[in-house]
């Protein structure tokens, strides 16, 4: 039986215990001709769109922000601490740069003025952001910030927040000089990495990689809202007590580990790359409820929109492994958002490690990190045709230069 039937069956058998502690999704507000509204946090850009938050990441919409700045793949390296610069029209390394310890992530600010890189340093909990100059693809002096993992911003702009994963910590710092502003304890998310944003901007889910759970983060009042734990389709499961109160479906004999998450085109769902799931859980952003499950390839990982919003690009990184072995059984897997189903499979010939990455401005590449290969691929979108370009040791989280958008979120570009 596929796993989406078992998913079912299972979600069937636990609706009459759920259902009368489970609320119902809240509704977004609707105006009198039933045209759905947006209405976000202060100091957020407007939703042009409400059925696609990804409207204006669109192939022709460069911001005028980013006019000048170099076409680059900017390619961070965990175990060599520097980055290499790869030009997307030779497909050639055109330079590369030293910067901190364990460097995991290239990040665009809000701004889209500045790549920054985090070095998060893993044996000690301070680490650096090195910032780099789009317009020259040099890096300027690093800054001293605890345990930098990850780092996104808030939908205003207002805030970069450093995800302190070993500190089980959310650091939100001036998105500029990157001093502390204030901070959220995540206490029960143990190796918080990936978020994405409510379409409104008053919340984010953040995935905890060794607890095999979510969290969800109030942006607005500064809490934690609540943890949900991914289930995995066929496990045995039994029904707990929340941390919100409400009873919740847990597996009791797998945990997974949850890596990228990105929201659906109308922003009311989220996608979760699991890498022992080797697939996405798709979980309701308002309830907090896991409503589905698609499966992909062996060890899930990334997840990247199309530049139309169409679908969605994941990474499978062939291991399921922290620390797996090159030429896996790495590929990805193509998921069309209207339908939730696996519209295409691009296999590595002779086998491989998708990791992170992004989609070129103009929507025809889709550039991932090979993690455990010490390589770059470069996916054609059309065709899945891929070709490798031979890089630094162990790459991790890429950024494609410029990309469309009119302000960052961070991550490897999670622009709107």
């Amino acid at each position: 039986m596929k796993f989406d039937v078992l998913f079912r069956d299972l979600v069937a058998m636990s609706t009459l215990l759920l259902m009368l502690s489970a609320p119902a999704p809240a509704q977004p507000p609707a105006t009198a001709g039933g045209t759905r509204t947006v209405v976000t946090v202060p100091g957020m850009p407007p939703v042009p769109d409400p059925s696609n938050l990804y409207s204006e990441t669109a192939a022709a919409k460069l911001s005028p922000a980013v006019a000048g700045d170099l076409r680059r793949i900017y390619v961070p390296h965990i175990q060599s601490n520097d980055v290499y610069v790869i030009d997307p029209t030779t497909y050639q390394v055109v330079g590369k740069f030293k910067v901190g310890l364990n460097p995991q992530h290239v990040v665009p600010s809000w701004d889209l003025r500045t790549l920054w890189v985090a070095n998060n340093a893993e044996n000690t909990t301070r680490g650096s952001l090195t910032p780099v100059d789009p317009q020259t693809g040099k890096p300027g002096p690093p800054i001293s910030v605890d345990d930098p993992y990850n780092m996104y911003f808030t939908p205003d702009g207002k805030s970069a927040i450093i995800v302190a994963e070993a500190l089980k910590r959310l650091d939100f710092r001036d998105p500029k000089t990157m001093q502390l502003q204030y901070s959220i304890d995540v206490p029960k998310c143990a190796g918080i990495n990936h978020a994405d944003f409510s379409i409104d901007g008053r919340y984010a889910i953040f995935t905890c990689e060794f607890s095999g759970t979510v969290a969800k983060v109030d942006l607005v009042d500064r809490r934690v809202l609540g943890y949900t734990q991914m289930i995995q389709p066929g496990r045995p499961t039994k029904v707990v007590k929340g941390s919100d109160g409400r009873d919740e479906l847990i597996c009791t004999t797998w945990k997974g580990m949850p890596q990228d998450i990105r929201a659906s085109p109308d922003g009311r769902l989220f996608y979760v790359a699991d890498m022992m799931a080797d697939g996405v859980h798709v979980v309701d952003g308002e309830s907090l409820r896991q409503v589905g499950f698609i499966e992909t390839g062996k060890g899930t990982h990334g997840l990247y929109p199309s530049r139309d919003g169409s679908k969605l690009y994941v990474a499978n990184r062939g291991s399921n492994k922290i620390h797996g072995a090159p030429k896996g059984k790495g590929s990805v897997s193509v998921i069309d958002f209207a339908t939730g189903k696996v519209v295409a499979n691009w296999p590595i010939p002779g086998g491989g490690s998708p990791d992170m990455g992004n989609v070129s401005a103009d929507g025809r590449v889709l550039w991932l990190s090979g993690r455990y290969d010490n390589v770059v691929y470069a996916f054609d979108t059309t065709t899945g045709e891929v070709r490798s370009i031979p890089v630094g040791k162990e790459p991790h989280g890429l950024t494609v230069w410029p990309q469309p958008g009119r302000y960052s979120l961070g991550h490897t570009g999670n622009l709107r």
